[in-house]
């Protein structure tokens, strides 16, 4: 393990968490709390000595292999986090370290889970520290020092398979350094666009930005405590609402719009199949609360996007108490919770590239029982996929499944209910947010103890890092040098 350059690495990561806290910093002073203000002047000092110190390691070999690549993500994104809370803490909004810590992990993972009774009462500083997360999570703080890494001599593309999301990590771009940059381009004009629409709408600069953060990092905070819902007005849920179903597109896609490479996105199955699914559930979940007479067609189609988008994008925010709904639309909700957005969005999930690839892998299997001497392969659009990489997927999804029902068993023996188990595990792994009963909309992560909160933290963080890489960090052989 070259413990110097993972050090020197993970200097430069908190020296741009620092700056990074400077728009939350401007909030609290234009707001004048002075708490609110010291508490972000502290964290900054902290991170400023702290990766000051480490990037003045000097390491004698600058290659990046694969295990210190996985190292520097995991480490990186669990110190990130607890700097993180470290602003709650010292303002005294969030005074304990336990839910401070469980409040920073799922802003970055843009989780959205919150144990928070009152939103409205924190800080504004504060309050919009913890949605600046959500935007900084979406794409990844780590994709972001990437840009800077070629600048000390270092190749960060082990740092970008390990933190990516989805089974295949294509670079956009020849250079590592300018598919880091293109990613945060885009992302930056992508931010912009829901950012002008909701002050269209009239919603305050300060909200507008707090809702831009959570809707394209498809993380979910708002500065409200009724979310989204606290605003009465079928635009701004529909801004928003599209805009979450934009950002659980892989992003690659909008740089081959800009390449007007437009029959490579319209050729996308997993696109077609993402859409497919949000147009599916949509008109489910519309039809049945529509036949229940709990709302008319128009409100009935509107609450029912909404939900689907945000669900599925593991996004999180509400307009409604879904929680009130039937049980056969809070099973679609449930199933969309799995499922999850694109690979290469700000999305969680299993993504649905996955999801595409383990359908066509059964189709091929139940071909084989006729033509059991036939080679048949798999297909998505015109490329086959390796073996390798059907395996990773299956070997992915099993470990999904066998990670959410370790997660519930050891949730539920604080006594909740079953829903409230399945749901909160569900939503941590997926990092969706809002669970169902007693973590539902209406409620917080408050129910849990310290315990189960410190390993909901954990699953937010797997399910965010997409399991093998934090897993492979704490594999022993993996340590030693090959």
């Amino acid at each position: 393990m070259n413990y110097a350059i993972v050090t020197r690495v993970l200097g430069k990561l908190f020296s741009i968490e620092a700056l990074l806290m400077i728009p939350s910093l401007i909030a609290a002073i234009v707001y004048k709390d002075q708490k609110d203000i010291m508490s972000f002047v502290y964290t900054m000092l902290i991170l400023l000595v702290v990766g000051s110190l480490m990037s003045l390691v000097k390491p004698e070999d600058k290659r990046l292999h694969a295990r210190e690549g996985m190292v520097i993500v995991t480490v990186g994104w669990i110190m990130v986090s607890f700097f993180g809370s470290l602003p709650f803490v010292f303002s005294g909004s969030i005074p304990s370290v336990t839910n401070a810590f469980f409040e920073s992990v799922s802003g970055f993972t843009t989780t959205g889970a919150t144990i928070l009774n009152d939103v409205e009462a924190m800080p504004k500083g504060n309050l919009f520290w913890r949605a600046f997360t959500n935007w900084i999570g979406g794409m990844g703080i780590l994709v972001f020092t990437l840009a800077l890494l070629p600048a000390m001599g270092i190749s960060g593309l082990q740092i970008y398979k390990a933190e990516t999301t989805g089974p295949v990590t294509d670079k956009i771009m020849p250079k590592m350094r300018d598919t880091a940059r293109m990613l945060y381009i885009t992302y930056g004009v992508f931010s912009l666009l829901p950012l002008v629409l909701l002050l269209l709408g009239g919603m305050s600069f300060y909200d507008a930005c707090v809702h831009t953060f959570g809707t394209v990092g498809t993380g979910g905070f708002s500065s409200r405590q009724a979310s989204v819902g606290a605003y009465d007005s079928t635009y701004i849920h529909m801004v928003i609402g599209v805009f979450m179903m934009f950002s659980g597109v892989n992003f690659s896609l909008y740089y081959a719009l800009y390449k007007n490479k437009w029959r490579d996105v319209i050729k996308d199955q997993e696109l077609r199949l993402y859409l497919f699914i949000v147009l599916g559930s949509t008109l489910l979940v519309a039809a049945d609360l529509f036949l229940r007479n709990t709302s008319g067609l128009g409100l009935s189609l509107r609450d029912a996007y909404f939900q689907v988008s945000s669900i599925i994008t593991t996004t999180g925010y509400t307009t409604v108490d879904y929680d009130q709904w039937s049980t056969f639309s809070k099973l679609i909700l449930l199933a969309l919770m799995f499922i999850g957005g694109c690979a290469g969005s700000t999305a969680g999930g299993i993504k649905n590239i996955r999801i595409l690839v383990l359908l066509k892998l059964v189709k091929r299997e139940i071909s084989k029982i006729f033509h059991p001497r036939a080679v048949i392969p798999v297909k998505v659009g015109d490329k086959t996929v390796p073996e390798d990489t059907l395996l990773g997927i299956t070997a992915f999804t099993f470990l999904y499944v066998l990670v959410f029902l370790a997660g519930t068993l050891i949730v539920s023996t604080q006594g909740v209910s079953f829903l409230t188990a399945v749901s909160s595990v569900a939503s941590a792994i997926g990092n969706i947010g809002p669970g169902m009963d007693a973590v539902g909309p209406s409620f917080s992560y408050s129910v849990y103890n310290d315990f189960n909160k410190w390993v909901l933290s954990l699953l937010m963080l797997l399910g965010r890092l997409e399991l093998f890489t934090m897993i492979g960090v704490i594999v022993p052989g993996k340590w030693r040098n090959e």
